[in-house]
């Protein structure tokens, strides 16, 4: 990955509303969730989650899926691992403390 997509894409992720989105599509797994069922899970309005779902595909985050009349939402979980290679990576090269990072972070 490169800085500039690595920085486009943490910009995204910056957004706490966004954050949110990512977060309930990556633990929805790979079969993903209904934009509505999204909605609902998040209580915003269509229009705001319409919003924020563009910035996280404009940065290939995630994807949606039409099956049948229902609009499906996943993580592109390649593309998050990518992030945290180019993290690990780049931030860490040179470094034993990555190393030792904790496993679980704190809620």
């Amino acid at each position: 990955m490169e800085l500039s997509k690595a920085a486009d894409t943490l910009k995204e992720l910056g957004h706490p509303t966004r954050l949110s989105v990512y977060r309930e599509l990556v633990k929805a797994g790979h079969e993903g969730l209904p934009v509505g069922e999204l909605q609902k899970q998040l209580d915003i309005p269509a229009s705001t989650l319409s919003h924020h779902l563009s910035s996280l595909i404009s940065v290939s985050l995630v994807r949606q899926e039409r099956q049948g009349r229902t609009l499906f939402c996943h993580a592109r979980y390649e593309n998050l691992e990518a992030l945290i290679a180019f993290l690990i990576e780049e931030c860490c090269s040179g470094t034993d403390d990555c190393l030792t990072m904790p496993q679980k972070t704190e809620k």
